[in-house]
């Protein structure tokens, strides 16, 4: 999985969780604050976290607005540059109209999304999102608290896998412990602080980041901060 492979930036740096956007829009992200008591804590329990804080300050929040939208464009912007995606998704807005709404993306056929630039699998991907949505089978303003639970609901989804699921109750839901050990830039970057350059595995990254409970996702959120960090 690409690094950061998410939809848009918007929300970065902006310590506006729990709280609303310029739309009136709720994101659940975590917060500054959170994530500097989560930093505090994982500098305890690993003095390496705490050298490579020293070195390159804390990570910003990365925020995104809650629902159904966002785990849509998170279908659209699959495996096709930042750019492609932002384009694809103007040309649905100007065909479709507001994409906010899954009953009313249900209006329309496979036939006009692919029109607008996706493939006959995202198409499909995309309706089948929106049924689960307006049926009420993928509960977005209601998922289980437990974290795995909440997971196995979303990539019950054709289309929606483990890591949109956790990036998804990472950025939108502001969940503490949630951690992508799927993604390659948190992989990488794991193996660099921590195992002297050697790329773990996903089960491997899983079993290192246990020493990190109940901050994982403070870790994971270091871990991006440092790989994009500049060379020194």
């Amino acid at each position: 999985m690409a690094t950061d492979a998410w939809p848009d930036g918007s929300g970065q740096g902006k310590d506006n969780s729990h709280g609303r956007n310029g739309d009136g829009q709720d994101r659940m992200g975590l917060s500054a604050e959170r994530i500097a008591e989560g930093m505090d804590w994982l500098c305890t329990v690993d003095q390496r976290f705490r050298a490579a804080r020293d070195r390159l300050g804390p990570p910003v929040p990365r925020l995104r607005q809650r629902g159904y939208e966002t785990l849509l464009r998170a279908i659209v912007s699959q495996q096709v540059s930042t750019a492609a995606a932002a384009s694809i998704w103007r040309r649905m807005e100007d065909s479709l109209g507001p994409l906010d709404d899954p009953r009313h993306l249900l209006g329309f056929g496979p036939d006009v999304l692919r029109a607008a630039g996706l493939s006959r699998q995202k198409a499909d991907y995309c309706l089948t999102l929106a049924a689960h949505v307006a049926d009420g089978s993928l509960p977005l303003d209601a998922l289980a608290e437990d974290d795995e639970a909440a997971i196995r609901c979303i990539t019950a989804v054709r289309g929606l896998g483990r890591w949109t699921a956790e990036i998804y109750l990472l950025f939108a839901e502001g969940r503490p412990d949630v951690f992508p050990a799927g993604d390659l830039a948190v992989q990488v970057e794991a193996g660099r602080l921590f195992q002297d350059g050697a790329r773990p595995t996903e089960r491997q990254l899983r079993a290192l980041a246990e020493a990190w409970r109940p901050h994982r996702g403070t870790a994971a959120l270091f871990l991006w901060h440092s790989y994009n960090a500049p060379p020194l």
